[in-house]
């Protein structure tokens, strides 16, 4: 028997739906601010700031903060894929409300613990992080951006994320199985 929480739980958007809805919005992110969409920016932006305020000094003398700091003027909270991340977790949030599904949980299988499944996680968001920058974009920047300009870097992109995911996922699989 289900209970009240189940039965309000809305279904999922179809997925194709969604391709399209992505698509959408990509566009009109190359229209109104004349180029994609990207995460990893975002998190740059955030990164930077907080090392210019923690240590100033440090980064006036490191090459990467002050090449930041030279290519974007003002603020780096300022720039817009800081705002954009904004939205995707008020949107997320919102989304999550209205569907019923706002539960803080985590999700893994039978024969994997909720702590092992945060540590793989955190291990992977760390990996991705640091392959975003050494790639000059991740999924939103450099794949889905540059897929959707023809970029044959975005294409690689695409090709390396699907292609190490789908060479990975043997060996992981059995923590979901």
């Amino acid at each position: 028997m289900e209970n009240k929480e189940q039965k309000k739980v809305k279904g999922y958007m179809n997925p194709y739906l969604g391709g399209v809805l992505l698509g959408l919005v990509l566009l009109a992110a190359n229209f109104i601010a004349g180029r994609g969409l990207g995460a990893s920016g975002a998190i740059k932006s955030v990164v930077v700031a907080s090392v210019q305020t923690a240590a100033p000094e440090y980064a006036a003398d490191t090459k990467y903060f002050a090449e930041y700091k030279e290519e974007h003027a003002g603020s780096p909270m300022k720039n817009w894929l800081v705002f954009q991340m904004l939205g995707v977790v008020a949107g997320a949030f919102i989304s999550g409300t209205l569907a019923g599904r706002l539960k803080f949980t985590t999700d893994h299988g039978p024969r994997i613990t909720s702590r092992k499944r945060l540590i793989y996680a955190l291990l992977g968001g760390i990996l991705f992080g640091v392959g975003s920058q050494l790639g000059r974009g991740g999924t939103s920047g450099s794949a889905l951006s540059g897929l959707a300009v023809l970029s044959f870097g975005g294409i690689i992109t695409m090709m390396g994320i699907f292609g190490s995911a789908y060479a990975l996922a043997w060996f992981f699989r059995k923590n979901w199985i």
